[in-house]
This record gives structure tokens, C-alpha cells and sequence, in this order.
């Protein structure tokens, strides 16, 4: 067992280190599935037969012990020499190849359990959702708001709530779904987008926008004009880049499913959400790859609603909820 183990904590390491190279394209929640799996399969073979076994052959020992003083005894011999009792222990105590499986599984089981439940903690990489969300912020993200899903397959197995306008969503990213994004839900399903010269309209309605002090962006060294804008009776900012079209060209826009619901011009896009989607946007609307370029999220990819700023090393300050 001991040399079973250590090959497949080999071929966990392998794969965590290939992963870290990129060599293979990491999966966080099959890896952590695994170990649950593994794990568990050792813990039960400790608690019902190794464990069982060690335990008997302690008690041989014991017995053992009595029946050589008895012996002794009968024989008028008083003083025996005692047995030393770490020998007692190290019959009694896990291998290592046991200690490093069944006694990490209640850690990797929690783990597994809040993290494909509960709450999932997620990282920032990019700007893309300024100036709600800033690169670095380390965040949380509701797993269970919008139904529990189970996990590595993310099937639905309740029906929560569906996603809102204005909720900051994490969600797998369509053209490659190994991939997590972040985005605001802007369309849900049957709504009417528009986002023309840098103007939202949902279903003919002008969503309301008003300028606010412009944002310094301290990664680009500039000011960028900034807006608080009232979506789905959520208030949060936004920023516009005077610098940057609010048009795409054809060369900028992805092939995707229900591409024909969308309409491109050098005004922008007009777009009509298909039953079961999500159209996405980030805050920082002239500088984040969202649904304009790739198009809709379908219901199988949410992951769940982001919520809270735990942690930014660098900014202890945005610790917080967040709108």
C-alpha cells in the first residue's frame, strides 16, 4: 500500500505541477473531487480495517503480556521486566501513507463541500470590471443563490433564484468553459439589449447614467470618465474610455450560438437574449471582452453571484460587500 500511495500522491503532484507550467489545462473542482474520492476511500479502509487492525494486534500484545506473567508467576517469579510502551504506540500508530490520505479527507471533505455549496473564492486577474472590482481583489462568490449545481459537471439540482440585472456574476467562459469570468448581467432572458454611442437601452428603455468625478486609473496612469448608472434598481459605477469606439468590426466579434439574434453597427450592438442566456458586460465598458464580443451565457455555465472583497493586499480598505 505504501508504494500504491506514493504513486498516486506522485500523479497528484504531477498533475498540480503540470498545471502550474501550463503543460495540461488545470481543473481546480475535478482535482479537488478526486481527492475528496481518494481520500475518502482511505479514510473508510483506516476506520474499518486497518485501524481495526492495528487495534487487535495491540491487544495481542497485551494479552500476550498477561498470559508471560502469569507464567511467570505460577513459577514464583515476581519481578518481570516490563515491554516498553512505545512499542505498544507504533503498533497503534497510522503510516505515513495513511496519515497523508485518511487523515487529511475531513479537511479536503469540508473543503469540497463549502467550495462547491457554499462559498468559492475567486481572484481578479484583470481591469475589466472597474471600478467595482479592482485587479487583485480576492472575492466570494455565492454558489447556492441561483441553485445548487453539482459539481465538475455543474448540473442544476435546485432551482434558486434566476440571475437579475445588475448582479455580478461569475460564470464559465463560453468559448472555453475551463475558464472563469466575472461580468455584470445586463440582459436576461427575452430582454432587448442596445448599447449605442456608449448609451445602454434595455427594451426601448434608456438606462439612467449620471456623471460623477472622473476615476484616476493608477495601472494606465489616466483619468477615465465615470458614471453611476441605475440598473435593475441596483446603483453601482461604470467607466467610459473617450478614447475608444463604441462600434466592433466583424474581425472583432467571435462566432457564437444565437449570433443571429445580434445586430453590429458603428454605433454599437443591438441584441435580443435568447431563452436560457445571459447577456454580460463589465464595468469598465470600453475596455472588457463581454457578451458584445462572444456573446450570451447560457444557464449551464453560472457559477454564482459575487458578493464580497475579503481580501486586496495591496488596498486593505476594499475589504466589503459590493454592488
Amino acid at each position: 500500500m505504501a508504494f500504491l500511495t506514493s504513486l498516486i500522491l506522485a500523479a497528484f503532484v504531477g498533475y498540480i505541477g503540470a498545471w502550474y507550467f501550463g503543460a495540461v489545462e488545470g481543473n481546480f473542482a475535478l482535482l479537488l473531487f478526486l481527492a475528496t474520492v481518494v481520500t475518502g476511500l482511505y479514510w473508510l479502509a483506516e476506520r474499518f480495517h486497518f485501524l481495526p487492525r492495528r487495534r487487535k494486534a495491540a491487544e495481542a500484545l497485551d494479552a500476550s503480556l498477561v498470559q508471560r506473567r502469569d507464567e511467570l508467576s505460577r513459577q514464583g517469579i515476581q519481578h518481570v521486566d516490563t515491554v516498553d510502551p512505545k512499542v505498544r504506540e507504533r503498533l497503534l500508530m497510522q503510516p505515513w501513507w495513511l496519515d497523508w490520505t485518511a487523515g487529511l479527507f475531513p479537511v479536503i471533505l469540508a473543503v469540497f463541500l463549502l467550495r462547491s455549496f457554499l462559498v468559492e473564492p475567486f481572484k481578479i486577474p484583470s481591469g475589466s470590471m472597474m471600478p467595482t472590482l479592482l485587479t487583485g481583489d480576492l472575492i466570494l462568490v455565492n454558489k447556492f443563490t441561483y441553485g445548487l449545481r453539482l459539481p465538475v459537471i455543474n448540473t442544476k439540482i435546485t432551482e434558486g433564484t434566476p440571475p437579475a440585472r445588475g448582479d455580478v456574476m461569475v460564470f464559465r467562459y463560453p468559448p472555453k468553459p475551463s475558464m472563469d469570468y466575472i461580468k455584470r448581467v445586463i440582459g436576461v432572458p427575452g430582454d432587448e439589449v442596445a448599447y449605442l454611442n456608449k448609451k445602454l437601452t434595455i427594451n426601448g428603455q434608456p438606462v439612467s447614467k449620471q456623471a460623477v468625478p472622473e476615476y484616476f486609473d493608477e495601472e494606465a496612469m489616466r483619468y477615465l470618465k465615470q458614471y453611476s448608472e441605475d440598473l435593475g434598481g441596483k446603483q453601482h459605477l461604470l467607466l467610459n474610455d473617450d478614447s475608444r469606439r463604441a462600434g466592433l468590426s466583424e474581425a472583432e466579434v467571435m462566432a457564437f450560438p444565437n449570433q443571429e439574434n445580434c445586430r453590429y453597427s458603428v454605433e454599437g450592438v443591438v441584441c435580443k437574449v435568447p431563452p436560457g442566456h445571459y447577456f454580460m458586460m463589465g464595468d469598465n465598458r470600453d475596455n472588457s471582452l463581454d457578451s458584445r464580443y462572444w456573446g450570451f451565457v447560457p444557464d449551464k455555465n453560472i457559477v454564482g453571484r459575487a458578493f464580497f472583497i475579503w481580501m486586496n493586499f495591496g488596498d486593505l480598505k476594499r475589504i466589503g460587500r459590493f454592488q
